[in-house]
């Protein structure tokens, strides 16, 4: 199976804190992978950095053959990217959010209205972005990056927030993005969502990553009976979310 991304020794620091120090992995073609670990952990930074948003110290990251950065437009087609904080254009719906969003890359409103579909929004097209529910709202900027239907999805943390049952519901849409096969790279603080969604997961504390595995070959291999439990034989403490 062909690399779809590669990630060598991506560091970042904030004056004495070393956000993100020394991440490598690789994702291959058509993988659901994901960056495991506790909120600070050092996810979002290197999500950024692999995405092209944010410039890293050291290390590089390479999607599809092309470097990320400096920020590469020769990606921007092949990617979607749905950030951990929605940003909507205010007072627009979820009709007009996600056209505007087709608008940039020359989509048609034919193609963007089949997306609301997709993601089970057809009957919410003419409400407000603001008047959407936790769950509606993810699924809408779910929406928005897949509708020039990158090859590549990067999604930050798109349950954090949701009861629980809007997280199931948003589980099957993201199955469903993998297996119309595309390569999904996500960040989650939750255990549960990583065993049920993930291929493998780097588990990641204090910016760096402790192993790299499939969720149940890490249990297996660690002989362990949880997540949890990797993450405190690893480090030595229990796992916070």
């Amino acid at each position: 199976m062909a690399t779809a991304i590669s990630v060598q020794d991506l560091r970042k620091r904030y004056g004495d804190v070393r956000a993100v120090d020394g991440v490598s992995f690789e994702v291959r073609e058509g993988e659901f992978f994901g960056l495991l670990g506790p909120n600070g952990a050092g996810k979002t930074t290197t999500l950024e950095m692999v995405e092209g948003l944010r410039r890293p110290d050291e290390g590089r990251a390479v999607l599809l053959g092309e470097p990320s950065w400096p920020r590469n437009p020769a990606l921007l087609r092949r990617m979607g990217v749905q950030l951990q904080a929605s940003a909507f254009f205010e007072k627009l719906t979820a009709r007009e959010q996600i056209r505007t969003f087709a608008s940039l890359y020359g989509i048609g409103d034919e193609r963007a209205d089949a997306m609301l579909g997709e993601v089970g929004l057809t009957e919410k097209a003419g409400t407000r972005e603001d008047k959407l529910s936790g769950g509606q709202a993810q699924r809408l900027s779910i929406a928005c990056a897949l509708v020039h239907d990158p090859e590549l999805v990067f999604l930050d943390e798109p349950t954090t927030g949701l009861d629980p049952q809007a997280r199931r519901n948003l589980w099957d849409l993201l199955r469903g993005i993998n297996a119309a096969g595309r390569t999904v790279v996500l960040t989650t603080h939750y255990m549960d969502e990583a065993e049920v969604l993930c291929d493998r997961v780097a588990v990641m504390d204090a910016g760096r990553i402790l192993r790299i595995g499939a969720p149940a070959e890490l249990v297996a291999e660690l002989e362990v009976d949880s997540l949890e439990d990797v993450f405190l034989q690893l480090t030595g403490r229990e796992y916070r979310e």
